[in-house]
This record gives C-alpha cells, structure tokens and sequence, in this order.
C-alpha cells in the first residue's frame, strides 16, 4: 500500500522578504522626493532672495536720480513741487523727522552726534529705517495714496522710471541728508520685495552730488 506524500505546510518566509525590500525601497524613493523638493525649495527662495536685492538695487538707483533731477519728470507720478530739486534748502521742512516725501534729517544742530549715539535695543536717536518698534518712521504698511506723504517713496515717484516686474510690492527707498564737515552728502536706504512679500532685502549707499 502506497503512503499519500503531502506537500509541506509554507511558512510564508518569501513574502516577509518581499515586504521588506518593498519597504525599504519605499524609503529610499521618499527620501529622494524629499531630497528633491527641498532642493527646488531652496532654489526658489535664493531667486526670489535676487529678485529682492536687484529690486532694492532698482530703488538705490531711483533716489540717486531723484537727488540728482533739477525739474520735473514727464509721466512721473508727482510733481516735485518746491521741496525738490534737492539743492539748497537742506533743513526744514523739506527734509524732516518724520520724513516728508522720504526726505529724512536727523539731528539739526549735529547729525553726526546724532548717529554715534543710535542704538536700536534702547531705541536711542532712532533712524528712520528701523522698524516702528525700534522707533523707525520711514517704513508704511502699504504705498501712500497722495503725493503729500511721509515716509518711504515707491520706485518711479518722483522720476518717472517704470516699476519692477515680477514682485509681490514696488520697492522704495529713503533720502536722509548727513553733513560731516563742510560736506554734504545723503544716505539712501531701499528696500526691495521678491514674489514673496515675506522676502525682503534691505541696502544703502552713500551719494554725494558733483
């Protein structure tokens, strides 16, 4: 009499090492996206960080126009009116504390002791590019409605030149009148927006009219 032979019971082995490879290819393929989208993450915030810089460039150049004009600009958004061109009239009011038209002075009797002794933490002698908390008066919320503002002035205000393409807010810019000496010079400060309103960059030169 011959015995039946019945295969033997399967124990399931090569499925728990397919699951595995599965796994940790699954791993593998998630950390690669992951790798990849911080990588184009990165990317877009350094182009934006550029589009920023060159919009804040755009704004440096602007105000040295804006120093520099003796009439009024055809297409321009405002008129100069008597506070520009900026020539002769270097106290108040054309330029101010409060920075009328963006014409920004500090310190009447002594700007350059008035700069040695700001300080931001103690909000001593603020400059008016500093954020409001830190007792700055330039920086507004938003653009300004009228030609008779304080504050910051938007690209092309007062100079006509078109606006810059492909950010989320125009950038602007500040005029502060300094003196050292006998000489007279002004230091801009611009800030620039990317396609981001959260990317900001801030620059500032130093321009001394021939």
């Amino acid at each position: 009499m011959k015995i039946p032979r019945y295969p033997a019971a399967e124990r399931g082995l090569a499925m728990v090492v397919v699951l595995v490879f599965i796994l940790i290819l699954s791993g593998v393929a998630a950390f690669a996206v992951r790798r990849v989208m911080f990588g184009e993450h990165v990317a877009r915030n350094v182009l934006d960080m550029e589009v920023a810089r060159q919009a804040a460039e755009a704004a440096l150049r602007d105000a040295e126009r804006d120093i520099s004009l003796a009439a009024d600009v055809e297409g321009a958004a405002c008129a100069r009116g008597d506070d520009r061109p900026i020539n002769s009239a270097y106290g108040e009011p054309n330029f101010g504390t409060d920075c009328p038209r963006g014409q920004c002075r500090f310190g009447d009797q002594s700007p350059a002791a008035y700069y040695a002794a700001s300080n931001s933490k103690s909000k001593t002698n603020p400059e008016p590019w500093w954020p409001a908390a830190m007792g700055g008066v330039g920086w507004k919320a938003s653009p300004p409605s009228t030609c008779n503002f304080t504050g910051a002035v938007p690209l092309g205000t007062f100079t006509g030149t078109p606006g810059v393409t492909g950010v989320s807010r125009q950038p602007e810019y500040l005029i502060e009148y300094m003196q050292r000496g006998d000489d007279i010079y002004f230091r801009n400060t611009a800030r620039g927006w990317g396609l981001d309103p959260n990317t900001e960059v801030v620059l500032q030169s130093y321009f001394k009219r021939s």
